[in-house]
């Protein structure tokens, strides 16, 4: 914890630090929004008669927005930056809660969905990208700033489903555009800095370390990218049976309400957040690597007791595993841009591009198999995907190359 606020003292006095509270403060907001969509799931399934599988294919179909998109979302702007990306993003998602608020049939739902998906495939790669640029040789630091917004937003938003839209019915969702219009103020100190960095790129001042050489040959670059895709496959697998299902669980196996449910899927959310917030710094003093390693690995003891135990112990279980695996998300994020260091925008899209995409489709099989062979059968199987974690041994060590 000392090691945390004197980084964040010495970070405080730079200049950028307005620019990555604004970003923190805007992935905050947006994901925030998002995650409104899985918090009112049971409500959506009531209201629209749907089955467990139908709520697999709305996931599918936000998670394929949100992911198939960003690489290219990344890809263009580092070609040619725009400096109104992310209040472009923020447009599609603004119009998909409108949406969402409204949808009376399933169809409506799944385009209301894609178009919040469009939004979060236009903001994560940008922001990503702005984070590393405005971090002053402090990535790990400054990713996590920006990473503990996404997962405060997402603690933060079932939370107020619960007071929110619970009592009152889904059209209540539309007072979410509040949050959306405090994302857009959020975004003006963004976008002013962005404009002059920029602006000093184009005249000459920035281009000295345009090019910075990979720390490996193209061969074990690309085996460490296999390694790094099987251990977002572990991961984001097991957080999205948490994240989509875990209010499901809560309900039919112990009997609590909607608005308990979505209560205790804060306090898993809001380990996640937490985590993050300690894995970056963590990874800026002791290398990519051993964050990795203790972090996915680490939520397997968790995983695999958490189906078999009482109300509060499962509350306490699920909050250590949040916290574990989120630790991971700086480091993996990080490790990366490390292996392609010129290609910033292009590697944050691919990473959440492709942590989204299986979040997806991962929700659409979990989903069906719920209906198969109950809610239960899910997370006695997910619980071994942090195992998985001992593929790390064969990630290359980055720490002391240049």
């Amino acid at each position: 914890m000392a090691t945390l606020l004197s980084k964040l003292k010495a970070v405080s006095h730079e200049a950028t630090f307005p620019v990555l509270m604004a970003l923190c403060a805007v992935h905050c907001f947006n994901d925030l929004l998002q995650s409104v969509v899985s918090a009112v799931y049971p409500m959506l399934k009531d209201d629209l008669h749907l089955t467990f599988g139908q709520i697999g294919i709305v996931t599918l179909v936000y998670q394929i927005a949100a992911s198939v998109f960003q690489p290219v979302v990344g890809y263009t702007f580092d070609r040619r930056p725009y400096v109104g990306s992310l209040p472009m993003g923020m447009v599609f998602t603004a119009a998909g809660i409108i949406l969402f608020a409204y949808s009376m049939s399933l169809t409506a739902v799944l385009i209301a969905v894609f178009l919040v998906g469009i939004g979060s495939s236009t903001l994560h790669p940008e922001a990503s990208r702005i984070t590393s640029l405005a971090s002053h040789g402090r990535r790990g630091f400054a990713q996590s700033i920006f990473q503990v917004g996404g997962n405060l937003g997402t603690s933060v938003g079932p939370l107020l489903v619960a007071f929110i839209v619970a009592p009152n019915g889904r059209r209540y969702i539309a007072w979410f555009l509040i949050v959306s219009a405090l994302a857009f103020l959020a975004m003006r100190t963004i976008c002013r800095w962005y404009r002059g960095y920029l602006a000093s790129s184009s005249s000459g001042d920035a281009k000295t370390a345009t090019h910075i050489p990979r720390p490996l040959t193209p061969g074990r670059t690309i085996f460490a990218i296999s390694v790094i895709t099987v251990l977002i496959f572990s991961k984001y697998i097991y957080m999205a049976s948490l994240t989509n299902y875990y209010t499901f669980y809560l309900i039919d196996r112990f009997g609590v309400s909607i608005k308990t449910s979505q209560i205790l899927l804060f306090v898993f959310l809001a380990a996640t957040a937490i985590g993050t917030l300690v894995g970056g710094p963590f990874g800026d003093r002791y290398g990519r690597k051993p964050v990795i390693w203790a972090s996915i690995l680490g939520a397997a003891p968790f995983s695999l007791v958490m189906p078999h135990c009482g109300l509060a112990l499962t509350v306490v279980m699920s909050f250590c595993a949040g916290f574990m695996l989120a630790s991971a998300f700086p480091a993996i994020l990080l490790y990366s841009q490390e292996l392609l260091p010129n290609k910033l925008g292009l590697v944050s899209g691919l990473f959440f591009g492709f942590a989204f995409g299986v979040a997806g489709v991962a929700a659409a099989i979990l989903g069906h198999f719920a209906d198969t062979c109950g809610i239960d059968a899910v997370y006695n199987a997910c619980a071994y995907m942090p195992l998985l974690g001992l593929v790390t041994a064969f990630l290359p060590d980055l720490k002391h190359r240049g």
